[in-house]
């Protein structure tokens, strides 16, 4: 061939690539290198809390499959809706990724008469992390005090007590706190609700005893009540907790009164909505591996969680009948936040 002839079919064929590259769409270009750069995992609590603990222990395993950093940041407030609506806002890269739960992807919608953001709309669902039953906790000295030792002899106490006893949470929305307003709703008992940033800070007042008691999700209740600085009393999980199988469940311990009593947490993760479905699905088979691995399977024991790594088209089925039951238990236990 023609030394001419040659040139002009390199030109053409290169001509042909760079249009059909044109052609791709965008995204797809741009998440060819991904990631390229640290990704940022945001929780929407304070440090401590078993949002927080999961997001930590994730990261790694995210880091170590992906080649970047990643970066845990707490961004607490508004019972997660702070957070939620950071992440919705971000730029649809993959690098801003959101510790989602059962409160910012559920239980919300139903709490807050207005959300800064559309919990189905403005995310691309990418998998469940894991669930864990929530526990009521006692300060150990307020339990002994008021002579409780089961979820019987806390009613009795409560309802002797009415309006003194302080019950904390996690922040307003969360299931810590709808596990409480469920409680006091079915259980015929008045306690004030003070709402923290997150666990974490609750916890450490409910140690120190300026609160007396808590419904926290059991991995960050489970060291302090091995240590004996809380009480716990009972899960709040229609089945024991394998962490802790000699706990009863509250619906057991509770008798007729507390038939039917259920309000577990999920965490999950979410990206902003437009996030490339190569992305988004990436990240979920990293999930879904790291929860397979036998290390990750006995953290999660250990903590009383159990893993999920559904995937992304069950997660977004999942979030939906979650969304209708606990709009059905924000109801019943007539919760609302201003």
């Amino acid at each position: 061939m023609p030394s001419n002839r040659r040139h002009l079919l390199r030109a053409t064929l290169s001509a042909a690539a760079l249009a059909a590259a044109g052609a791709l769409p965008a995204t797809a270009l741009a998440q060819a290198g991904w990631p390229a750069k640290p990704i940022r995992l945001v929780v929407p609590f304070a440090a401590g809390g078993t949002t927080d603990i999961l997001a930590r222990t994730l990261a790694p395993e995210w880091q170590k499959a992906l080649g970047q950093p990643v970066v845990v940041e707490n961004k607490p407030g508004a019972g997660g809706n702070t957070a939620a609506a950071d992440v919705a806002k971000s730029a649809p890269d993959g690098y801003s990724i959101l510790m989602a739960t059962v409160g910012t992807h559920a239980i919300n919608a139903a709490l807050y008469p207005k959300l800064p953001y559309d919990h189905v709309k403005d995310f691309a669902p990418i998998t469940v992390m894991a669930g864990v039953p929530n526990v009521l906790v006692l300060n150990a000295a307020f339990a002994q005090k008021h002579n409780i030792n089961n979820v019987a002899d806390f009613i009795r106490a409560a309802k002797a007590n009415p309006g003194k006893f302080n019950m904390a949470s996690s922040g307003n929305g969360t299931s810590i706190h709808l596990s409480g307003e469920l409680f006091k709703s079915m259980a015929g008992v008045f306690m004030v609700h003070f709402p923290y940033r997150g666990s974490g800070p609750a916890l450490i007042d409910l140690m120190g005893g300026s609160m007396d008691l808590m419904f926290d999700n059991l991995p960050s209740a489970l060291p302090h009540i091995k240590s004996g600085k809380l009480k716990a009393l009972g899960v709040t999980s229609a089945k024991r907790s394998d962490a802790m199988p000699e706990l009863p469940t509250i619906e057991e311990a509770g008798g007729p009164t507390l038939k039917g009593f259920e309000a577990s947490s999920w965490f999950a993760l979410a990206a902003p909505a437009g996030t490339p479905p190569e992305i988004v699905s990436r990240l979920q088979q990293e999930t879904a591996k790291a929860l397979a691995t036998p290390d990750m399977k006995a953290r999660m024991a250990g903590m009383g969680a159990i893993p999920s790594g559904m995937s992304t088209a069950d997660f977004t089925r999942f979030i939906a009948a979650e969304t209708a039951k606990w709009a059905k238990v924000v109801k019943a236990a007539n919760a609302k936040v201003d």
